[in-house]
């Protein structure tokens, strides 16, 4: 949000400026969800639901998790939210005591660790470089599990690398989390239409039923049915959390909005082909993107499996001289150089515990795809010449 603001902040000076920030679908949500919204409105939906959400959406969600995740879940296990980062949000809040633990592995979701921190708890941060494929290994998992630690949160696809966590390395941590019962598991699945190259998206508990007591399943629609702006996500776990998180949710922003819950029950219960055709795209932009990043020297792009970002290193970057004379200490160094000197915005690593390299979102147009390469291209070709 802040490098979105950002962006504006520059275009309305009169800058031309390429946005790979902002995690979004650029095209818009579709015709059919759009006027099941029209519909509920004229239909008077427009006052308050149950906290939890209506018996409709709470039932489609259900529905959608028996039939693309095999999980089941009955309504009353369901609790929809503005955007899967209320869930969140309020989930810790529900838990977390002053002191307990969070494993969060990195790179991370920015809000993460403020979320816990706001609800005074503890982040314990893992690091996961390239050599893991950015993903937490059942070793760093045990090691930092502690009498403190209260949630597990893992995210697959992931967001900032779009690593997906395959079948054997999720039974591989569900394992250990079998052997601490104090530990719950919070997943964050809102990706998980977006794959490639043969990649699987697997709910942990899939492989793991006897976990379902101390797991919190989190989604939404915002990402694969393009209804960023919609706010509804939505949590499944046990009863005495989901209710636990409808009743903060009732004293704070009372409920989800009635116009969108209804779009949310088309979205997830009518015809999925615009999901699909949304995964086709973002798989060429994926391709384009990263081919064109791994010709500039300095960068190095790992291809993503999921998600609609690239996260690739600018670590052979760092220590090059800017034509002004300025070096390139950090990736906060090279994304303000790519803003100012190639009219490109980006987002720096280490926001998502990830220092020396940067978020780019594919989630545009392959012609600004290119063009915003390109530039970022002739911008380092000008490094170290003074």
């Amino acid at each position: 949000m802040a490098a979105k603001a950002r962006v504006d902040a520059l275009r309305a000076a009169g800058r031309s400026i390429i946005d790979f920030t902002i995690g979004e679908p650029d095209f818009p949500t579709p015709p059919h969800i759009v006027m099941a919204g029209i519909n509920a409105l004229r239909a008077g939906h427009t006052r308050y639901t149950g906290s939890a959400g209506t018996p409709a959406l709470r039932a489609a969600i259900a529905e959608k998790l028996a039939r693309e995740n095999g999980l089941t879940y009955a309504p009353d296990h369901i609790v929809a939210g503005n955007g899967a980062k209320h869930i969140i949000f309020n989930a810790f809040a529900a838990t977390l005591n002053e002191g307990d633990e969070v494993i969060i592995p990195t790179p991370y979701w920015v809000s993460y660790p403020d979320m816990v921190a706001i609800n005074g708890g503890t982040s314990v941060i893992v690091p996961c470089d390239a050599c893991t494929g950015f993903k937490l290994t059942p070793e760093a998992l045990e090691k930092s599990i502690t009498e403190r630690t209260r949630w597990l949160i893992l995210n697959t696809p992931n967001n900032p690398t779009g690593a997906v966590y395959s079948e054997a390395e999720l039974r591989a941590l569900c394992d250990v989390l079998v052997r601490y019962p104090q530990v719950w598991l919070m997943t964050d699945e809102i990706y998980e239409h977006f794959l490639y190259v043969g990649a699987r998206h697997i709910s942990p508990l899939q492989i793991a039923p006897t976990l379902a007591s101390r797991t919190l399943v989190v989604n939404g629609v915002s990402k694969a049915y393009a209804m960023t702006g919609w706010r509804i996500g939505y949590g499944a776990g046990p009863r005495s959390l989901t209710n636990a998180i409808a009743l903060l949710i009732s004293q704070s922003t009372t409920c989800p909005n009635a116009m969108s819950q209804a779009a949310a029950v088309v979205a997830l219960t009518g015809p999925q082909d615009c999901v699909k055709e949304a995964s086709d795209l973002f798989a060429v932009r994926r391709d384009h993107m990263g081919s064109l990043l791994n010709d500039i020297p300095g960068i190095d792009c790992m291809m993503p499996d999921g998600a609609f970002y690239v996260f690739p290193s600018v670590a052979g970057l760092i220590g090059k001289v800017t034509p002004q004379g300025t070096i390139l200490k950090t990736d906060v160094d090279v994304m303000t150089f790519f803003l100012e000197e190639a009219g490109v915005a980006t987002i720096d690593g280490s926001s998502y515990g990830q220092p020396s390299y940067l978020r780019m979102s594919f989630a545009t147009s392959t012609e600004q795809i290119t063009l915003g390469c390109r530039q970022i291209s002739a911008a380092v070709s000008q490094l170290n010449k003074q």
